[in-house]
């Protein structure tokens, strides 16, 4: 099968931008309540609007990474059926608030995200955390390798990249359990960008160093936004491995019954999203690639990104809506 038939048969155009008006519509409600410290009223408020949303596209979808497991998610569960009903079988990964302490607070880079695929397509992943290492496009394969120190990654990047390891920025999250991390990064000479929250984000900001200042990401967060990374990274060229962390028996067990055989498997992101994939994200605050959702007198303004693997293209789009009712 050639380049073009393999397109044909991947997703349908038309839902590159049908996904859009979903994380449009998941950031507004959400943006409504920035600000406020109310962290679960600004996720259910995300939540409710993109499943609403969601089910006007017509697709036969699933959702494989969503806001917990049925019992513990009353909306938009692992899963869960969404779409019309009337047309592909997809796999959907979702975070409708990307970033909920961020939203409560205020800060930058909270995101409304999705990322559709082919049936089958996306790493049915247990919510558990998952050790990362990322990088953008442009890079030849082994640049980065999960079980090298951060001191080799760094160096190799560097190399790579044509610079200095002192010209080299890594984002991490600011938890205590990256602390050694956090020493060992800087023990190179090289900077280091401190996220409190928002993984997805961080790894994204790979993708466009020139404009982020983010050359690698490193370090824990959790699984399912690991696959929602990888959907991301698909569609730009990115470069990520991961590993589930599985340190007890029963995680070990609950990942064997979600399909995972070997719980030391090392994922690249074409193991995460494979096939077709679209993702898009759409700015809840003001972040280092998307401005976050502004509220006129009259109008709304929203700054989505759009993605889609098999074409490479990356569509920036910033709308604004004057037709409030449908918010």
């Amino acid at each position: 099968m050639n380049v073009a038939e393999n397109i044909v048969a991947g997703l349908d155009r038309i839902l590159t931008m049908e996904v859009v008006r979903v994380t449009e519509r998941a950031a507004v409600a959400a943006a409504r309540l920035r600000g406020r410290g109310d962290e679960k009223a600004a996720d259910q408020a995300a939540v409710d609007a993109m499943r609403q949303e969601l089910n006007r596209l017509a697709i036969k979808g699933t959702v494989v990474i969503g806001e917990g497991e049925r019992d513990e998610a009353p909306m938009l569960y692992i899963g869960e059926e969404v779409g019309s009903g009337i047309g592909p079988a997809v796999d959907i990964a979702l975070d409708p608030l990307e970033g909920t302490t961020i939203c409560a607070k205020n800060l930058p880079n909270a995101l409304a995200v999705i990322a559709i695929a082919e049936k089958g397509s996306l790493l049915f992943a247990p919510d558990v955390y998952m050790d990362k290492i990322a990088i953008g496009p442009g890079y030849a394969e082994g640049v980065i390798d999960i079980d090298a120190s951060p001191a080799e990654n760094i160096a190799n990047l560097a190399k790579a990249k044509g610079v200095a390891v002192s010209e080299i920025t890594a984002c991490i999250l600011d938890r205590p359990r990256h602390e050694r991390l956090i020493e060992a990064v800087r023990a190179t000479g090289a900077a280091i960008r401190l996220i409190g929250d928002g993984d997805v984000a961080g790894v994204i900001h790979t993708t466009d160093p020139e404009e982020t200042g983010i050359d690698i990401y490193l370090g824990t967060g959790g699984a399912p936004e690991g696959v929602l990374a990888a959907a991301a990274l698909r569609c730009t060229g990115g470069q990520m491995q991961g590993r589930l962390i599985l340190d007890t028996a029963e995680k070990v067990a609950r990942a064997a019954k979600m399909g995972i055989a070997d719980p030391k498997r090392v994922y690249r992101a074409e193991d995460m999203a494979r096939g077709d994939v679209l993702f898009a994200a759409t700015g809840v605050t003001d972040g280092n690639m998307l401005a976050g959702v502004k509220f006129g007198g009259n109008y709304i303004t929203t700054h989505t990104i759009v993605l889609r693997s098999s074409s490479r293209t990356v569509r920036e789009i910033k709308a604004r809506h004057q037709d409030l009712e449908k918010f």
